[in-house]
């Protein structure tokens, strides 16, 4: 009696659990679906995302409920309770399988050309940088940005010729000390200083290093993109695959056993 009762017990947790796996999933990817945007191209990736994401959730439930049906068949008593849902859930899960099938291809197409529409928008985005940056180095504001740093260049360069005025400097302790130690380091190594003053006042050494700053941004940028679009199609695709094979194997299976059975029955009635 004990027996017979714990396995009804299991029986019926199997299944309620397992239907309710089943119809959270598919209420869940009901809510995603809204706003529904078919043509919108980050629409489908989101909702492809999202299905491979939860696909596995499905799985356990048909497993917990096809588990209670194995149970309950193993029982020698004739007396089932509940509706016999076999049948759809398997037509759901080759459905499901159908759909995973699909978005394979789908995904990997919408995921490349959203990254080769990413990369267009870096390029465009560097250039209007670059003609930027021509226009400012054309402006007069650049060309008294430039005076500004040769006079200050200057100015450093006259203090270190001038043993007087750089001992005064060094000895102040009013002056940061940031400056005296970069005071010494041109005082002891005057090329330095020679570099720093080309690199600063000459206006095609600072086109160069902010072209190479806005290029060196554009190349990360684009990395970027491709190695995003490449996660993204890699593990979305192979788990969509992987799982259509699954639900098409535990639907096409559990059809084609329901159909023998009900053959064996036929059979089994006419003798």
């Amino acid at each position: 009696m004990n027996n017979r009762l714990a396995t009804i017990t299991t029986v019926r947790t199997l299944k309620v659990v397992g239907f309710v796996i089943v119809l959270s999933f598919l209420i869940d990817i009901l809510i995603l679906l809204f706003p529904f945007q078919p043509t919108n191209r980050g629409w489908q990736i989101n909702i492809a995302t999202a299905l491979v994401d939860r696909g596995i959730v499905p799985m356990v439930g048909l497993g917990m409920l096809f588990a209670g049906y194995w149970i309950e068949s193993t029982d020698n008593s004739d007396r089932h309770s509940g509706i016999d849902i076999r049948f759809p859930a398997l037509i759901l899960s080759c459905f499901l399988g159908l759909v995973f099938l699909l978005l394979f291809p789908v995904h990997v197409n919408n995921v490349n050309q959203a990254k080769t529409k990413r990369v267009e928008q870096i390029n465009q985005s560097a250039e209007q940088l670059e003609n930027r940056l021509q226009a400012q180095i054309n402006s007069e504001q650049f060309k008294v940005f430039i005076e500004t740093q040769k006079n200050q260049a200057k100015a450093i360069s006259e203090i270190i010729k001038d043993e007087k005025k750089y001992q005064q400097i060094i000895q102040d302790p009013q002056r940061p000390q940031a400056e005296k130690e970069l005071l010494k380091k041109f005082k002891a190594n005057p090329k330095e200083l020679e570099k720093i003053i080309t690199q600063q006042t000459d206006p095609q050494t600072i086109a160069n290093q902010e072209l190479s700053k806005i290029r060196s941004q554009r190349e990360e940028a684009e990395k970027q993109a491709r190695e995003e679009a490449w996660r993204s199609g890699t593990r979305i695709g192979i788990n969509s695959l992987l799982l259509s094979v699954g639900y098409i194997i535990i639907g096409w299976t559990g059809l084609k056993n329901m159909g023998a059975g009900k053959d064996s029955v036929r059979q089994t009635i006419r003798r």
